[in-house]
């Protein structure tokens, strides 16, 4: 059986700042903005060259709290060029960091490893992400 994850519900408290954030700051296309009433919205973006979109909202069920959600990855193939996007939209963000014996180091992974550099960021309510460097999937 094949499955594939296409929507990630993300629980916020501000559906129009979690707008400007997703889709103003980071750029992520809007596929759909459906608000049938004042009790029910559901805002469904999509990161360039993802097969998964993020959906947030209001109504939506669920009970998850806003910014509940921590460690989604968004995989990149330049952390570098994505920590300058992030830096140039002026999203707080850790700066790429490694792993050394098991220790995150701040820096890009010195041979650039598949898997091996991220840069930190959350949105406004405090749902984290990771960019995660991948330039050869293993899969």
């Amino acid at each position: 059986m094949d499955c594939r994850l296409e929507v990630v519900v993300v629980p916020v408290s501000d559906v129009e700042r979690a707008y400007e954030f997703y889709a103003g700051k980071l750029g992520f296309p809007v596929d759909s903005d459906f608000h049938p009433n004042e009790h029910f919205r559901a805002v469904q973006v999509t990161p360039p060259g993802s097969a998964c979109s993020i959906v947030f909202g209001t109504g939506l069920g669920g009970g998850a709290a806003p910014g509940s959600l921590q460690g989604c990855h968004l995989v990149v193939t330049n952390i570098e060029k994505a920590h300058a996007e992030l830096e140039a939209a002026g999203i707080e963000n850790s700066g790429p960091q490694h792993f050394v014996d098991g220790a995150q180091t701040a820096g890009v992974h010195p041979e650039h490893e598949d898997y091996g550099t991220f840069v930190y960021f959350a949105d406004p309510d405090g749902n984290s992400w990771a960019l995660q460097e991948v330039r050869s999937p293993k899969r």
